[in-house]
């Protein structure tokens, strides 16, 4: 079969293609520029499901690249009203042409990727065998299309979809600062902050947040519709923010970059057209209060990687390719109202509304956890999605995705969490460490490590539990685990390759197993060999009586 075509060489593009090469998928990545990464202010902050995404994808300089927060504070007028410890793995905040650099490392000793420079797409055409593009310079064949090519996206006019929304949702004018300030480590926001005494106009509102190598990103918020603040006025507005954290004295610092930032809010009418996807700035942009767009396109990469990999693997049909759109769609749509519903209790529209707030300022510190949400990744403006997936066999799902720091971890859809496991060879790992390359099925079994390997594996379930997992219709790994949040002993956990959880049963019937596996693939449909993917039993119905021998 011909490679998956993707337009597009960003993070989400790059990692979109990793993520298919870890599935044994080959890839051409078309990429406009001549893939250089310069430096800029553009930054993005992951929370742990995605940084653990790109690490399993090869990109290995997380820890160089990036900063952990030891808190988030957030004050007003120098009076704290929030202040929340964090772990140190909970989330990343990375300069984006690191990423990128990064992942183009990783993309270069991938040998089923090709990384085409210089290659502007000027056409796209389908049919029912797969996806034609053409550049300025010859044309691509490929088994389906994935635009990952920005807001800008040649893919998405070339499939006539709209792409509706807010042009000016919020204003910020953007630096990124060498300079020593009095909390090293911290996050915070600042309402209320000292202004610029030049006349030239101020923010009322920054965010500082630290990176690498002594550089903090500051986030100054303007009024929505005001023009960007000139050089000089930004210099003064940083220099009264150092000034405000520093008992009014300015102390040394270098500006690195600067930029103006109007922050959109649009949503493609779709995400799939036939064989051709977006993915990514092309299919939605977000980034009010706080909320990460690249997180949420490293998430687009993670769900559509495993279900293109399994139509090109011939283990499920194009039927499973239209839950991309239900579920990532769904959970950006409902970002969207999130932020809508925030946004009047956040950031009132009208000075008159900003100065009632002021004077009721009790209102800013109840609200002040869900100011800081879509930031730090928790809640309905950042925490991971959980997926409409089925429960049980003879169980609907629920068509909306909901957020998984509210559901129960063992409910159908949830973002598992990442317990310690063992592998059926007696290593042990991490849960999502594992995720990736097919599905897990997981035991929970306490207990386990106190025995060798070589004892359990024929005890209790795990005889009837090894075979079952081969007969699966698709590429899966059995894994044991000493304790699961919510779950009992001999509790069944299957769970999909992006780490969503499929069902949790208890002990171990075959054909229940086989069912949701198969209902997680798309259906029950005659389909060709399954290509070598060196899964026993891949792709291939077991009868039940064989199943349950």
């Amino acid at each position: 079969m011909d490679p998956v075509i993707i337009v597009g060489a960003g993070p989400v593009g790059l990692a979109l293609a990793l993520a298919l090469a870890r599935h044994q998928v080959p890839s051409v990545v078309l990429d406009d520029g001549a893939g250089v990464s310069p430096e800029g202010p553009r930054s993005t902050v992951l929370r742990a499901d995605t940084t653990e995404f790109l690490a399993r994808l090869g990109y290995t300089r997380v820890s160089a690249d990036g900063r952990g927060w030891s808190s988030w504070r957030t004050l007003r007028r120098g009076r704290e009203l929030l202040h929340l410890p964090l772990p140190e793995d909970e989330l990343l905040h990375l300069a984006q042409h690191r990423l990128q650099r990064g992942l183009r490392d990783a993309v270069s000793a991938a040998p089923l990727i090709q990384l085409v420079h210089d290659s502007v797409v000027t056409e796209v055409e389908q049919d029912a065998d797969g996806v034609s593009v053409h550049t300025a310079r010859t044309w691509w064949r490929g088994s389906h299309l994935v635009g990952c090519d920005g807001p800008r996206s040649v893919v998405r006019k070339q499939l006539q979809l709209r792409f509706p929304g807010r042009a000016a949702a919020d204003h910020y004018a953007v630096a990124t600062v060498r300079v020593d300030l009095p909390f090293p480590g911290e996050a915070r926001l600042h309402r209320d902050a000292p202004q610029p005494q030049t006349g030239r106009g101020g923010s009322r509102e920054v965010t500082a947040r630290p990176l690498p190598d002594g550089v903090w990103r500051f986030d100054w918020r303007l009024p929505v519709g005001r023009d960007a603040l000139t050089p000089d006025a930004l210099v003064d507005q940083l220099r009264a923010t150092l000034a405000g954290w520093h008992d009014g004295a300015v102390p040394p610092y270098e500006l690195v970059t600067s930029a103006d930032y109007v922050v959109q809010q649009r949503l493609a009418t779709r995400f799939q057209v036939g064989r051709v996807f977006l993915a990514g700035d092309a299919a939605h942009l977000l980034g009010s209060l706080g909320m990460q767009n690249l997180d949420e396109g490293l998430r687009d990469a993670d769900n559509l990687a495993w279900k293109l990999a399994l139509v090109w693997h011939n283990c499920a049909t194009e039927r499973l390719l239209t839950t991309y759109q239900l579920e990532r769609r769904g959970s950006v749509i409902a970002r969207l109202r999130a932020v809508d519903q925030a946004m009047p209790l956040l950031q009132p529209s009208t000075p008159l509304l900003e100065a009632r707030r002021s004077v009721l300022s009790g209102s800013l510190r109840r609200n002040a956890t869900l100011l800081s949400d879509g930031t730090l990744g928790r809640g309905r403006l950042g925490a991971a999605p959980a997926y409409p997936t089925p429960s049980a066999p003879g169980r609907s799902a629920s068509a909306r995705p909901s957020f998984s720091p509210a559901l129960s971890p063992t409910s159908p859809g949830v973002l598992v969490p990442d317990v310690p496991v063992v592998t059926t060879d007696g290593s042990q790992d991490r849960l999502r460490a594992r995720l990736g390359r097919g599905f897990l099925v997981v035991l929970v079994a306490p207990g386990t490590t106190v025995w060798a390997v070589e004892h359990w594996l024929g005890a209790g379930l795990m005889p009837q539990l090894t075979e079952a997992t081969r007969a699966l219709p698709l590429p899966a790994e059995l894994l044991v685990t000493e304790a699961y949040p919510s779950a009992t002993p001999h509790t069944v956990l299957l769970i999909r390759p992006d780490g969503h959880l499929v069902a949790a049963v208890h002990g171990c019937r075959p054909d229940d197993l086989w069912t949701l596996a198969d209902r997680a693939r798309g259906g029950s449909a005659e389909l060709p060999t399954p290509r070598g993917r060196g899964a026993a039993g891949a792709g291939e119905r077991v009868p039940a009586d064989r199943a349950r021998a």
